[in-house]
């Protein structure tokens, strides 16, 4: 049941976002990232921890799903937060975050279920670093 959930929610993104496609816009400006940034006084909208150096600013109603290129549609991020939240669905993104704190509780608990995430987790990690590193030539 929780399989078919989230893929129905993936598949209602995908069509979301199929619908919704528009030209990129133009950049900010930096009086604009400015402003942006002051709404949360620096802080990312959505883990919290006070942002220093790079940082996105993440589009509040996602443009793929009718945001659109305003000020008012933006608040700040950490660039890993953002990259990981994407562009899922407020139920899809509960869901992850639910998933995400269930897993990290079984690794804790040192469970079988919380070996296994771990083991996995870990090369899994090893493979993207991999990656990365190949893309950025290094």
């Amino acid at each position: 049941m929780l399989r078919e959930r989230i893929i129905e929610l993936r598949a209602s993104r995908e069509s979301s976002k199929s619908k919704n496609r528009r030209a990129r816009h133009h950049g900010l400006s930096r009086a604009e990232r400015d402003e942006i940034l002051r709404k949360t006084d620096g802080r990312c909208h959505i883990c919290g921890g006070v942002i220093r150096g790079e940082w996105h600013a993440d589009h509040v109603l996602a443009r793929s799903v009718g945001g659109e290129h305003k000020i008012e549609n933006y608040l700040p991020a950490h660039r890993t937060c953002n990259n990981y939240r994407w562009d899922y669905l407020a139920e899809e993104f509960e869901l992850i975050l639910k998933l995400g704190v269930w897993a990290r509780t079984q690794i804790e608990l040192n469970t079988r279920v919380g070996q296994e995430i771990c083991s996995r987790f870990e090369k899994h990690e090893a493979k993207r670093r991999a990656r990365r590193k190949t893309k950025m030539g290094g």
